[in-house]
């Protein structure tokens, strides 16, 4: 009899639960180690992620936390795959969301205030923000390269750093000496609150509540009064032509006569076009310059000269009349005051439309004509498409987003912002000859508020120069981050040997802006796409599936779910809530907190695991040792399967599978007798057996579940199997010699336990009591019978059905059977 049925086995992990207050010291020890700290001599190859820099002076919301785990988990089984893992941290600090904070802060107004104290108000906002972002990043275990602002590859990057900025700038000189930047007014999205141009990119649409006027208009040949419906009764000033459709019958008589404008009495060609909907309104429309993108499209293609409205600060112009210095919305309650005293309107009705706004501001834009700086773009259409086969998407329908975009566009990248806070323009004028003056690269300039690096113009030798006042569009910043990443403006070799970057992990709101305007660049300067791989990703709702704001009251902190939970709950239910590229994530703190179960189950498997010695010789593997290590095989491919496919969700959902429903419930169940031995019917070997299978289960298990969970496996590895960090360790590797066909048997396993364990508790027998009878399993089950015996307490087993037509037997399934 083997003397270790007297053994007392007592766990090495003493803790009886998780504990999350551990975390921060385990985060801390890796910062000490520097175990993440990219190392560019490795000789491994490099996987780089150029990750969405968070604005600092913003707390991270749900989304962002969700998110990032993602990328952490893409990282560390990068890592633990053999990868040197380029994954640094950035922070944006550029534009107007810094901008606009100073204003409300300070209550001072930007274009007010001069641009040296204005910026230094941002300053000190940006300094007061501190590292709020990264203080939630590390709790969540983010394993970034470096936590610190350097100046090399894998360090902490801001955007607003000069090192950043110089590069930005560089850019922009390579475009300007190759003819790809042009000035030119034209008529361009503006947004009166943050009194700058917007891109197309930049701009949003909402459904709003609105009312349709029917106005009415005089036919100057005729006399006769026709009906128009319109939304911006305050635009009548800049009308310009009329249009019906030509299938619309009723109209056929206008074409070539002319409507007179009411209010101002200017008259305007009548036209058909098929731009006129029949259904709508009245079936005529106005064509004013400008209400929305169509006016700006016809009045193109009818080559009509614009009559604007609205000055850039949102106010009405001499061209409006009585209503000049009145806000456009004050200007359109006036005008239909005097058109109603005037009889001029038939009816009013409200509509719902779509009305464009600024993404940053949500205040609705107008259209007026500026100066502006323009990046070609519309000519390279098709290479964009090409470039966009090159990137592998997850998922692959994302990438319709991006092809759907590059269709639209249809005007060059207006790249010029009148603002303060960002990256500066580096152009300086002479004031003798107007001859623009461009530097040569290598330094962050301020043309604003120095003189440029030359003496006097080239062109006709004046001393006299004015600096460039404009800031550049911060997507034209935030689009060079791959470049910047991948050590660009420090080690040339390294950057073209690992450009283009790995991935790019983005929401799929910013694929028109950030990933498109990436490409724009990446192909403009490099002939290339700027990824190989691109992770898209949705959104993070309530409960209820709907936006989560503060108006609604559903906002869930991830701050607070931390405090609550733990970084390692936050991050379990980050992975086991679904996959986020398919479609949104629900959240509460309900999900949150059920998910962070699967951190106890762990927790209890590994404390009864550390119950039993490590062995590595003199054991025998019993049949139920092999089917479960076959098993373990199958899931290691899964969950390579699933991170290689960047579905996080696939790899947490087969571990928690097999974990729970397979290795607890029914393997650790079946060989806990012979891995206690207490009566002594398993051979010395055979228990060594059960504890080589528990061990190794365990340790593959933790391997498999590090990129989600790097605290508690961690915690688990340090305490059980070695000094050195479980995210050094590779990542497992089917093993061939565990393949068995024993693992065909799996199912009729777990069905034969689940009918004892049912037939128990419907006959009121404790688990642990005998069963005094003889039961009939799957002959398939017989190589197990010994840990089947002893599992369950089984007097007699036998193998096969009984004879049912000889012998009164109760069918527990169709393969169990139970005689008394």
């Amino acid at each position: 009899m083997p003397s270790s049925g007297r053994t007392k086995f007592k766990p090495k992990l003493k803790e009886k639960t998780w504990n999350p207050e551990i975390e921060p010291l385990l985060f801390k020890r890796w910062q000490e180690e520097g175990i993440y700290r990219f190392k560019k001599e490795s000789g491994r190859p490099v996987f780089s992620i150029d990750t969405p820099p968070p604005y600092v002076n913003t707390p991270i919301h749900i989304g962002q936390a969700y998110t990032y785990v993602w990328m952490d988990v893409f990282a560390r089984y990068r890592r633990m795959a053999g990868y040197n893992v380029l994954f640094p941290i950035g922070l944006d600090k550029n534009g107007l969301p810094v901008e606009v904070q100073a204003e409300k802060t300070f209550k001072i107004a930007m274009h007010e205030t001069p641009r040296e104290e204005f910026i230094e108000k941002c300053k000190i906002i940006l300094q007061e923000s501190g590292d709020r972002s990264l203080d939630t990043f590390k709790r969540l275990g983010l394993s970034c390269n470096s936590w610190r602002l350097q100046h090399e590859i894998g360090g902490l990057y801001e955007t607003d750093d000069p090192e950043y900025r110089r590069l930005t700038q560089e850019t922009f000189i390579e475009f300007w000496r190759r003819g790809l930047v042009y000035e030119d007014e034209k008529t361009t999205n503006y947004c009166p609150v943050c009194r700058t141009t917007i891109s197309d990119a930049e701009v949003e649409y909402v459904e709003e509540e609105t009312t349709l006027n029917y106005i009415k208009f005089r036919v100057e040949e005729t006399g006769e009064e026709i009906v128009i419906a319109t939304t911006r009764p305050e635009l009548l000033c800049s009308c310009r032509v009329v249009l019906y459709n030509p299938s619309d019958d009723r109209y056929q008589h206008l074409e070539g006569k002319h409507a007179v404008v009411p209010i101002y009495g200017h008259r305007v060609e009548v036209r058909p076009h098929p731009y006129a909907k029949p259904e709508f309104g009245s079936g005529l429309v106005m064509i004013c310059s400008f209400g929305d993108y169509s006016d700006v499209r016809i009045l193109r293609e009818l080559n009509l000269d614009p009559i604007y409205a609205i000055e850039p600060d949102g106010r009405m112009n001499e061209n409006a009349g009585a209503y000049r210095g009145l806000k456009v919305e004050e200007a359109r309650r006036r005008i239909i005051e005097d058109l109603k005293a005037e009889g001029l309107i038939v009816k009013a009705e409200r509509i719902r439309q779509r009305r464009p706004i600024c993404w940053r501001s949500k205040n609705p834009i107008e259209f007026v004509p500026m100066k502006e700086l323009y990046l070609k773009q519309v000519e390279f259409k098709d290479e964009m498409l090409r470039i966009a086969d090159e990137i592998e998407f997850f998922a692959p329908e994302s990438k319709q987003i991006l092809i759907d975009w590059i269709n639209s566009v249809d005007i060059d990248w207006v790249i010029s912002r009148r603002r303060y806070y960002g990256t500066e323009i580096p152009l300086w004028y002479c004031e003798g000859c107007g001859y623009t003056y461009v530097p040569e690269p290598g330094r962050y300039y301020q043309p604003w508020r120095e003189k440029p690096p030359i003496d006097k113009c080239p062109n006709c030798g004046c001393v006299e120069f004015r600096g460039e006042e404009r800031t550049f569009d911060t997507w034209f910043d935030s689009a060079t981050s791959e470049v910047y990443i991948l050590g660009y403006l420090w080690d040339k070799e390294f950057f073209h040997k690992n450009f283009p970057c790995t991935l790019r992990p983005q929401g799929k709101e910013i694929v028109r802006n950030w990933l498109y305007f990436t490409m724009l660049k990446a192909y403009l300067l490099f002939g290339k796409a700027p990824f190989k791989k691109a992770w898209i990703h949705m959104h993070v709702v309530d409960e209820e599936g709907r936006k989560m704001s503060k108006s609604l009251g559903n906002v869930i902190d991830p701050q607070e779910a931390i405090e609550r939970f733990g970084g390692e709950a936050f991050r379990v239910w980050s992975a086991l809530e679904g996959n986020i590229t398919r479609g949104d994530i629900r959240c509460s703190f309900e999900r949150i907190k059920g998910n962070s179960k699967f951190l106890t189950k762990i927790w209890n498997i590994a404390r009864f695991i550390s119950s039993f010695p490590q062995v590595s010789e003199d054991y025998e593997l019993a049949s139920l040792d092999r089917m479960i290590l076959a098993e373990l095989n199958r899931l290691i491919e899964k969950c390579r399967l699933g991170y290689e496919g960047m579905d996080v969700h696939a790899s947490a959902e087969a571990i928690r599978t097999f974990t729970w429903s397979v290795f607890a419930d029914h393997y650790i169940e079946a060989v806990k007798s012979r891995a206690y031995n207490r009566s002594g019917r398993f051979s010395p070997e055979l228990q060594r057996g059960a504890w080589y299978t528990l061990h190794t289960c365990l340790k593959v298990l933790l391997k498999l579940l590090a990129p989600i969970c790097p605290f508690i496996t961690e915690a688990i590895w340090l305490e059980l199997y070695s000094e050195k960090s479980i995210h050094l360790q590779a990542f497992p590797e089917e093993r061939p010699e565990w393949e068995s066909e024993m693992v065909d048997i799996l199912e009729q396993f777990m069905e034969f336990n689940n009918s004892i364990w049912r037939y128990k508790k419907e006959e009121g027998i404790a688990l642990s009591q005998e069963i005094d009878a003889t039961v009939y399993a799957a002959e398939d089950l017989k190589p197990i019978a010994q840990d089947l015996e002893a599992m369950h307490r089984i007097k007699e087993l036998r193998f096969g059905k009984p004879n049912l037509e000889s012998v009164e037997a109760i069918p527990l399934s169709e393969t169990v059977f139970i005689m008394k």
